[in-house]
């Protein structure tokens, strides 16, 4: 089995590895960090979870010369929420190096991240946007920086930043060393890669379509008076390191909340009514293990990625067994094993009984203090393919982008019917519907959009405010 040190990690970032509680390097990072290290451009197809924020981040903190106060590394995301997950990443990765890293990005004030700029920061983690906002006020320096990251390239694409993300490179030194990483290779990202990467080395690890293999899955029925109880039973008797626990709504997640710190637990919320500031403070102490449990909604923990999760309650059964997939994901990351427990009323068998079948596992009734692994199950069947969107006449259309994706559950008649109950149009006159893992996109006549966001944001959809805006021309 390969290790960390079989990659040629230098000792202080071999000691950082093991702070954060890595044991042994993923498929993607044993397959990408070899050919960093010997500068080689790299692209990189995997997906959330597979551990390649270690792939591009340890060779990039490897070459770092602390000598050196210019910008020498540049990562840059498509949303807020993984430029925090990433710099928190990089900065306990280069923690005993003693790199300083500084997060860049939209919705915090700008000043201050001119500051920080000012001060240091040897890699810089940005969204797209304000990283080309510093760059136009001379604030963020881009001719030292020798290694650029594009993390989550096709989200990119799809959030319409593709040709800022071309200016950035452009001014860059041509001799820079590039890694793109993407889920998906479309068309577009092909042509971008071949355009500014040069005879790259491709690495691609295909994701199980489950993660039943490291996850052990348990359900117990509850009765709706007795549920708060139980849950407090199961903290008990697994003491989890850390317990991601999973509630339909925000009122519950507040409830919730209230009720196991009434009891003395250590416990945060994340739901979406919270403010930025509160809900990224949350996250954070979260993901560097000051907290040992969060409760959240589908939506507000959709930009958790931690290694350290080692359970998933779910205390509210999830809205569709894709949903159940997803949130036992968040546990068994990087290698290791999770434990993923299921509260369920017993009106509630027949939604089990479906994730049973689109997980391809029987869930192990949970005992107070018996570890049972789950029985698998042979042949489970496939899931029922999405529905036709017909095609209306041509005409001018109008993107739009949701938040929202298949981490919420959301499937393409969810949102035709929610816009068309909203603003009245034909269903067939909302096309092109792309779900993704957290985003949303559609088309609707250009006449029409503005009247379909002004209708359609906020409304409630699986549970979730709807947000709708004009996607960017």
């Amino acid at each position: 089995m390969t290790t960390f040190a079989d990659l040629g990690l230098a000792p202080e970032l071999l000691e950082a590895v093991k702070d954060v509680g890595y044991e042994a390097p993923s498929p993607i990072q044993e397959q990408a960090i070899p050919p960093l290290q010997r500068g080689l451009d790299v692209i990189g197809q995997a997906q959330t979870g597979s551990g390649k924020t270690a792939a591009f981040g340890l060779p990039m903190l490897q070459y770092v010369d602390l000598d050196e106060t210019e910008v020498q590394g540049l990562v840059l995301t498509p949303t807020r929420e993984l430029c925090i997950q990433v710099t928190q990443a990089l900065r306990a990765y280069g923690a005993r190096k003693g790199v300083d890293v500084v997060a860049v990005f939209g919705g915090a004030p700008i000043r201050s991240q001119q500051a920080q700029l000012r001060a240091g920061g040897q890699i810089v983690v940005g969204t797209v946007g304000r990283v080309k906002d510093l760059i136009s006020r001379h604030s963020l320096l881009l001719h030292h920086c020798r290694f650029v990251v594009l993390d989550e390239a096709d989200e990119m694409l799809d959030l319409g930043f593709l040709e800022d993300v071309e200016r950035i490179l452009s001014l860059m030194p041509a001799s820079r060393q590039t890694a793109l990483f993407s889920a998906t290779m479309p068309p577009e990202i092909r042509r971008l890669a071949s355009r500014y990467l040069y005879d790259p080395v491709t690495v691609r690890v295909e994701a199980p379509t489950l993660t039943v293999d490291t996850v052990e899955q348990f359900g117990l029925e509850v009765s709706p008076r007795g549920k708060n109880d139980a849950l407090v039973d199961v903290l008990e008797a697994e003491r989890p390191e850390q317990a991601l626990i999973f509630v339909r709504t925000k009122i519950r997640c507040e409830q919730l909340y209230r009720a196991l710190r009434e009891r003395g637990l250590n416990v945060k919320a994340l739901h979406g009514d919270m403010t930025q500031g509160a809900r990224d403070g949350v996250m954070i102490s979260f993901k560097e293990g000051r907290l040992p449990m969060l409760v959240a909604t589908d939506v507000a923990a959709r930009g958790l990625d931690i290694s350290g999760i080692s359970h998933v309650i779910n205390f509210d059964v999830p809205t569709s067994p894709d949903v159940y997939v997803h949130r036992i994901g968040r546990t068994a990351r990087v290698g290791r094993s999770g434990r993923a427990i299921t509260l369920y009323e017993p009106r509630q068998r027949r939604e089990i009984e479906a994730i049973e079948r689109h997980a391809g596992v029987k869930l192990a009734p949970w005992v107070k203090g018996a570890h049972v692994a789950p029985l698998p199950v042979t042949a489970p069947p496939r899931r029922h393919s999405k529905p036709h969107i017909r095609q209306v006449a041509d005409g001018p259309v109008r993107k739009l982008v949701l938040a929202g994706g298949r981490a919420t559950g959301l499937e393409p008649s969810d949102l035709i019917h929610a816009i068309t109950a909203a603003t009245g149009l034909d269903g067939e006159a909302v096309r092109n519907v792309r779900v993704l893992e957290r985003f949303a996109f559609l088309e609707v006549p250009a006449s029409e959009a503005d009247r379909v966001v002004q209708r359609s944001d906020h409304l409630e959809v699986r549970g979730a405010p709807l947000r709708v805006e004009l996607a960017p021309q």
